[in-house]
């Protein structure tokens, strides 16, 4: 038996804006070459423009499009003989919001659109809503799931 403690989950710190892990999760989603002012500029310039289009707190619906877009299991490929299968795996809490805020990301830079900020924005808020690209991201894993259910067993 190890010896070893186990080591403690470091949670990111909170936005110093909306004191939220969720918002300094994103921006760090966002980040590239280590510019975190760039990072934190554009997604305060997302909320805004969310706040303008929907008239209501941009850190509700920001927290409503992660919660719908955050998936409960995902596929992974486990190769068992001469074949491989698609073996569904439950994700947790923490992974699925991970998974989540890089869907938005990634479904927002593929969008056509001026900035990045209003694309951000609009990924958001259609996410909020129940729609966009990263929801169907997500019907699409869990319908991987539900179709390969039968190779569960093979979960190592």
């Amino acid at each position: 038996m190890s010896r070893r403690n186990n080591k403690k989950r470091k949670f990111p710190n909170e936005d110093p804006l909306y004191n939220s892990f969720l918002v300094n999760l994103m921006i760090s989603k966002i980040l590239k070459n280590g510019k975190k002012t760039i990072a934190q500029k554009i997604i305060y310039e997302a909320f805004d423009i969310i706040e303008q289009k929907t008239e209501m707190q941009p850190l509700k619906i920001f927290e409503k499009a992660i919660k719908n877009v955050s998936p409960t299991v995902k596929i992974k490929a486990k190769r068992v003989g001469g074949s491989t299968y698609q073996v569904p795996i439950e994700v947790k809490k923490f992974r699925g919001i991970n998974l989540g805020l890089c869907w938005i990301v990634q479904f927002a830079k593929a969008r056509s659109g001026k900035t990045i900020a209003i694309k951000l924005a609009n990924e958001i808020i259609d996410a909020s809503k129940g729609y966009g690209n990263a929801i169907r991201k997500r019907h699409d894993t869990h319908r991987m799931a539900r179709s390969n259910k039968a190779f569960a067993h093979f979960r190592s």
